[in-house]
């Protein structure tokens, strides 16, 4: 079985992925990908790696779970989605460690399916812009607790996807930048429904819908009805064009609410942020989406 897990992260798309996935269903089922409704595993997913951490895994764990998902489908490709595979986000911040539980429950997933294959797909974000959230809904937001003897500039992506490969090398590991998804909406749906880029999916450009006005989304699409054989490359450059001419200013400004957090500071990060996309690239079985 080949097993698709989309760990979020958690204030990036909002569940947008699995809807657009979810749209597609019918196509997928054709091409052997199964896409189940949430609520049929993710509790069960939750509770099993949760009971993981005080006893090993219990024999016919993994076919337990897999007939509760699979409901009688046939599939050889299962999408799972869950923001919470690495905990919620009251614990997804710990003394200046993104996800600090992550490299573990990956692990754990190997042990729950060895002989199956594992693929995890997450979007990332500035921590300039996540970091403010993750404190406010923190179950301990004490500098002691959250930051450790770190600062904001300290924090990075990279640690924690280093520690996921080195626990769980087994896992291909794909990563892209929240930044980014609406310019590549459309090629992360294809890479998690394993679809070639040429394969025709509905709801490609949910996320653009967000970020541009009623007026450039009703051009846009004018458009690339008119130049049906506008693909990869040349597609995102369409897409930045009219994102140029007719995006939400609001909608794409972010509001930072916390004590301290200066200009300078944000500058900082969002640099830091730069150079760690870079440093992901060149990790060991993780591969990055670009525009």
């Amino acid at each position: 079985m080949q097993l698709v897990l989309h760990a979020g992260a958690h204030y990036t798309e909002e569940e947008r992925l699995l809807k657009s996935l979810l749209a597609n269903a019918e196509t997928l089922s054709k091409n052997g990908t199964f896409v189940p409704g949430p609520s049929t595993y993710r509790g069960l997913f939750r509770d099993t790696l949760n009971a993981m951490y005080k006893s090993s895994v219990a024999e016919g764990a993994r076919d337990v779970l897999l007939d509760a998902v699979l409901e009688d489908t046939e599939a050889k490709r299962v999408i799972l989605s869950d923001a919470n595979f690495f905990r919620t986000p009251a614990t997804a911040m710990v003394e200046g460690m993104l996800y600090p539980a992550a490299p573990v429950r990956m692990m754990r997933m190997v042990q729950l399916f060895p002989n199956d294959q594992i693929e995890l797909f997450i979007g990332i974000r500035n921590p300039a812009t996540l970091l403010p959230i993750l404190h406010g809904v923190s179950l301990d937001n004490s500098d002691a607790h959250f930051w450790g003897n770190r600062g904001p500039a300290d924090v990075r992506w990279s640690e924690t996807l280093e520690l996921l490969h080195d626990s769980a090398p087994e896992i291909a590991v794909t990563v892209w930048c929240n930044e980014d998804a609406p310019l590549i909406w459309g090629k992360i749906m294809h890479e998690m429904a394993g679809l070639p880029e040429a394969a025709k999916m509905k709801n490609e450009f949910d996320l653009l819908e967000t970020i541009m006005t009623t007026e450039g989304m009703k051009r846009f699409r004018s458009y690339m009805e008119a130049h049906p054989e506008i693909s990869g490359a040349q597609e995102q450059r369409v897409i930045s064009a009219f994102l140029d001419k007719f995006a939400m200013e609001d909608a794409i400004e972010e509001e930072l609410d916390m004590v301290g957090w200066t200009d300078d500071l944000v500058e900082e990060m969002t640099e830091n942020y730069d150079q760690d996309v870079l440093r992901i690239q060149q990790i060991p079985g993780i591969r990055m989406i670009l525009p």
